[in-house]
Parts: C-alpha cells; sequence; structure tokens
C-alpha cells in the first residue's frame, strides 16, 4: 500500500481538510476511502463527524463542537499511518439507463461534429466505459464521474443554459455526470438518464458512494417513459453488482 504525502490545514472552527497529491487517480481515491473507513471503524463517532470524500482530498466536519487542529492534526498523522487494519467497504458497479433520443440529447450532434465521430460512435464509447464515481456535490446527488475516454473529451459549453433537464447526461472535460434535478449548467447534454438519481424520502437519499462504479447503458424512449412511471412509484430496481466480487 503507496504512503501518500498527505497534507492537513485548518478549514474553519469544526472542519480540518486532509489533501493528498493532486491528481485524479484511482489508487488515491481508494486510499482516501480506506482512511475513511478506517476514521469511521476505529477513531472518530459518525454520528458526531461527518465525512466528504472527493478526487484527491477528505474533508472532516465536527457537527458539536470547535476541533483543536494542533492536536487534531497529530492524531490525524498517526492515525494515517495505521489505516491498514480496517474493513474495506464494499464497492458497486451500478448500471444506469440512459435514453440518447435527440429530444433528449440536445448537444449530441454538436459534440460528434466538435469530435470528428458519429452520434453511434459517440453512444458507443459512452456506453461502453465504466466511470469511477469521484465526488459527489454541487447539487444533492451529482455525480462527478471520471473515466472518460479521450476520444470523447469536450469543453464545457462557453454559455452555460439557465435550465438544464432534470436527469440529463452530460460531458464536461474529461468527465461525465447526471443532473440530479433541474437546474442551470454547463455540460455538453447527450442524453436523459430514465430514473431518480436522488430523493430525499429515501432512507439513503442518494444510493451511490464515492469510490462506486457507473456504467450506462442505451435504452429506447419507450423504456424510458416506463421508466419514469416506475421511478414515479417507487417500484424501480437500480441494477448493481458487486465489484471485482
Amino acid at each position: 500500500m503507496t504512503d501518500y504525502p498527505i497534507s492537513i490545514r485548518s478549514f474553519g472552527d469544526h472542519a480540518v481538510l486532509v489533501e493528498w497529491p493532486n491528481e485524479v487517480d484511482v489508487a488515491i481515491l481508494e486510499d482516501i476511502i480506506q482512511f475513511k473507513s478506517y476514521l469511521n471503524q476505529n477513531c472518530l463517532d459518525p454520528n458526531e463527524w461527518e465525512m466528504v470524500p472527493a478526487y484527491n482530498s477528505l474533508t472532516l466536519i465536527d457537527r458539536n463542537k470547535v476541533i483543536d487542529y494542533q492536536s487534531f492534526k497529530g492524531d490525524l498523522k498517526t492515525w494515517y499511518g495505521q489505516r491498514e487494519s480496517v474493513n474495506h467497504r464494499e464497492i458497486f458497479l451500478w448500471r444506469l439507463p440512459v435514453c440518447y433520443d435527440l429530444d433528449f440529447a440536445i448537444d449530441l450532434e454538436e459534440v460528434g461534429e466538435k469530435l470528428g465521430i458519429s452520434i453511434e460512435k459517440v453512444i458507443e464509447l459512452h456506453t461502453s466505459s465504466v466511470f469511477t464515481v469521484y465526488g459527489i456535490g454541487f447539487l444533492p446527488g451529482f455525480m462527478y464521474l471520471g473515466g472518460l475516454p479521450k476520444a470523447l473529451e469536450v469543453p464545457r459549453r462557453s454559455e452555460p443554459r439557465q435550465k438544464v433537464m432534470k436527469g440529463a447526461v452530460g460531458l464536461a472535460g474529461k468527465q461525465t455526470g447526471i443532473y440530479p434535478q433541474e437546474s442551470p449548467g454547463g455540460w455538453n447534454i447527450i442524453g436523459n438518464c430514465s430514473v431518480p438519481i436522488f430523493d430525499a424520502k429515501r432512507d439513503e437519499p442518494c444510493f451511490v458512494n464515492v469510490g462506486d462504479k457507473i456504467q450506462f447503458y442505451s435504452i429506447s424512449r419507450a423504456e424510458y417513459d416506463l421508466h419514469k412511471i416506475q421511478g414515479e412509484v417507487g417500484i424501480y430496481q437500480f441494477e448493481k453488482v458487486k465489484w471485482n466480487a
């Protein structure tokens, strides 16, 4: 296991930010998740502490009291060196349906033109890739998915839209993602996911965790309409398998 040169700094009275090398790297993300699991299981009460992993950082937030930064910094350095003795969290691969119908995929033709490939090739590349959830934020349930093929890398739109449809699937730079609710946004929209990504009424509003894997598959407009009904009445069954089980 690699010991990375981590840095630790105060992030306000109630929070500390632990940072790893500034790289988008699955191995770094796995180390962050392992450290988070170790802290949860051995050091910090999860009822008192909120822990937010993302890309190359872990934010630790004490919900109740002000942190003694200098003392806590020393503890974190010690705990990081002890993180091997931990039960690893299960990683899941989630298969999510996307309708690439041009009624939804409002930027799909333009994306194909910019990349010099056909619409069919864009869809093929997007559905054949397995993406890693590097972060969840911006909107509740918005997953930042890394692992986009270089052939699909396209810049954000120069002018963001004021309204992007709920479920919109977009591309931006080296990432893809799903808008869990209607919002402004500047990503290139190539389809729409037919199932609810975030639901505040569920016991787990966002079913996906940082470190999980996502693979999209293409569905017809009729399948899309069926999934929407199933999602609204709460009977849609998400597809998942253990990763590397």
